[in-house]
């Protein structure tokens, strides 16, 4: 087939007279000039295999916190203690109806609804991000928020306006759960991400005036 007849390699020849002229093609073709001198590599539509994988690390969250509150419930009836670090740390049997520390606790419906706004709003950017640690980093955001939302949803004394269960004692000063600590750990390393310039929907490759653009894959690596 004719080179001139090939609509992929005429957009191509395109993308690379207009990188030639000191720009930077982006996601939908267009172009733009390119800032500092760097060469902004224009990011891949929505990519199906980094969602799935936020959804997967959110289900695996969510089916371990679930599970461990269940054994809370059961084991840990009538104020049981048991001691897992000395003083410490220690499981012991909490219904929450507020947010953390406590706070709020006449008005659940409220987390309630913020719960479910947090779910969507998750799901969401886990859509279109093309970074791999980000999509992993908003899978626990998206599990802990599931879950919380679930016991909220579900749980005792009314729909809607549910306790959620914390059974992890942090010497007095916080009781918690698993959903907590993937929420943590999501939030810090959307932290740690941000201050090493890994962003979530594209990366900025430098490059010389008049070079090809460097294709990059999901987590920001070159395939050459």
């Amino acid at each position: 087939m004719n080179e001139n007849d090939d609509p992929e390699a005429k957009t191509v020849a395109a993308a690379d007279g207009a990188v030639a002229a000191g720009g930077a093609a982006g996601a939908d073709g267009a172009v733009g000039p390119a800032a500092d001198g760097a060469l902004v590599a224009p990011a891949p539509g929505p990519t199906r295999q980094l969602f799935w994988s936020a959804l997967g690390v959110a289900l695996g969250l969510l089916v371990i916190d679930q599970s461990t509150k269940w054994w809370a419930v059961d084991a840990l009836a009538d104020s049981k203690s048991i001691p897992v670090f000395g003083d410490f740390i220690r499981f012991w049997l909490v219904y929450n109806p507020g947010a953390a520390f406590s706070m709020g606790t006449g008005v659940t419906w409220i987390f309630t609804v913020f719960a479910g706004i947090a779910v969507v709003a998750i799901a969401w950017y886990a859509w279109r991000v093309r970074s791999t640690p980000w999509s992993y980093a908003l899978g626990l955001l998206l599990g802990g928020a599931t879950s919380h939302f679930g016991d909220r949803l579900f749980r005792e004394p009314a729909f809607g306006r549910g306790h959620v269960v914390d059974f992890i004692d942090y010497s007095g000063f916080f009781v918690g759960n698993v959903a907590d600590i993937g929420i943590f750990a999501g939030a810090v390393s959307i932290v740690v991400l941000s201050f090493r310039g890994i962003e979530a929907t594209q990366v900025p490759v430098p490059a010389e005036a008049g070079s090809d653009p460097v294709e990059t894959g999901s987590d920001g690596r070159s395939r050459d």
